[in-house]
């Protein structure tokens, strides 16, 4: 999955995702409309062979990269403290 910036304000950022994963981007969205910073995560995702999806985060306040970061830090934590359970379960 590769990301690219097509366009950055100040409360708000476009992001194209080339080779889009679901599994990392719905929870993604989900975390980031949990996020009391937020105003709105929009996730579109076109015509499958015409175009590429792209991620819109604007933010109430803070900056839209500092929210993205924090909330992609947050699902990493909760991922890993899932695999480090199953883990422990499994062995």
């Amino acid at each position: 999955m590769q990301i690219r910036l097509l366009e950055k304000q100040k409360d708000s950022v476009r992001l194209e995702i080339v080779n889009a994963d679901d599994t990392v981007i719905y929870p993604l969205i989900t975390a980031l409309l949990k996020d009391p910073d937020v105003e709105d995560a929009l996730y579109y995702t076109g015509h499958p062979q015409l175009d590429k999806p792209v991620l819109t985060v604007k933010v109430k306040k803070g900056s839209p990269q500092a929210a993205l970061k924090r909330v992609a830090e947050g699902l990493a934590g909760e991922f890993g403290g899932a695999k480090a359970l199953l883990e422990k379960e499994l062995a």
